[in-house]
């Protein structure tokens, strides 16, 4: 018997090499759309996603304070900064497979469940060509001390399904559009062209992910006839913890469906201001 979409989210969900998630997630995918494209859809079904995924042994994960800062002009930095780069993948992918079992009890068009399946597909993508670029360095994911707090914000938005797309996607997956251009000019700088060509491959597909989220917390707002904007400056102020950092890519971000007056009112500066000003 087939398991439902919400059962293959929590298999990978509770599978904890990195590698091994990814591949069963892919294999999921790859069922979840063979069975689209043939007019027999798998069910969405029903799971209890775990509160945290599995995890491997390594890397440490350390408070983001006592994370050793390397210079990234050096190889040792270029090393340090793409093993961040998986370690972001790999959450990436727990969070996309997450959104898919913790909210069917949430009402969604068929379209939703389309958009994370190949969101998460193409975050396991992204996750082993890092990894890759990592095994070529004669590194490898785990070899560093990662990043304790990125799951934080799936925590803190397991009962709100739009505060979790405004935070995820919306916030966090949009920030990347704003610095993977740096990066990418790092590894160009270094001739490391298999790691300008993942880092490539992870800006042009992550635009998508970001009007994911921008698609669907519209399409809710609009379906609760809530204004969108005011409402993500609650959500983002409630459950993201800081303000938003200039610069911001404002072409890509704007390319993904994100307008400069959602995220600049939550800068520093705007929040110096009344919030009547949003």
């Amino acid at each position: 018997m087939s398991l439902s979409l919400a059962e293959m989210a929590v298999e990978v969900l509770t599978t904890a090499d990195g590698r091994k998630k990814t591949a069963l997630g892919r294999r999921h995918a790859a069922a979840w759309f063979a069975a689209r494209d043939a007019g027999t859809p798998l069910p969405i079904g029903q799971a209890s996603p775990p509160d945290h995924p599995a995890r491997p042994a390594r890397p440490e994960l350390l408070d983001p304070r006592e994370v050793p800062k390397r210079k990234p002009g050096s190889e040792a930095g270029r090393k340090a900064l793409l093993h961040a780069v998986a370690h972001i993948e790999l959450n990436a992918v727990d969070l996309h497979w997450d959104v898919i079992a913790r909210y069917t009890h949430v009402p969604m068009p068929m379209g939703f469940y389309d958009d994370w399946v190949k969101a998460a597909d193409e975050e396991a993508k992204h996750f082993n060509l890092v990894s890759d670029c990592l095994e070529e360095m004669g590194s490898f994911y785990g070899d560093l001390p990662a990043h304790a707090g990125m799951w934080r914000a799936a925590v803190d938005t397991k009962d709100d399904i739009l505060g979790r797309l405004a935070v995820v996607p919306m916030v966090l997956e949009a920030r990347g559009l704003d610095v993977t251009p740096g990066m990418i000019g790092i590894f160009k700088k270094a001739g490391a062209n298999s790691a300008v060509a993942a880092l490539e491959t992870i800006y042009a597909e992550e635009v998508g992910h970001v009007a994911y989220g921008s698609k669907w917390f519209h399409f809710l707002c609009g379906r609760d006839n809530l204004d969108p904007k005011p409402v993500f400056h609650d959500l983002v102020r409630r459950y993201f913890h800081g303000p938003l950092k200039p610069p911001f890519n404002e072409e890509k971000r704007a390319e993904a469906g994100l307008a400069p007056d959602f995220y600049w009112p939550l800068t520093d500066q705007a929040q110096e201001e009344p919030a009547t000003s949003t």
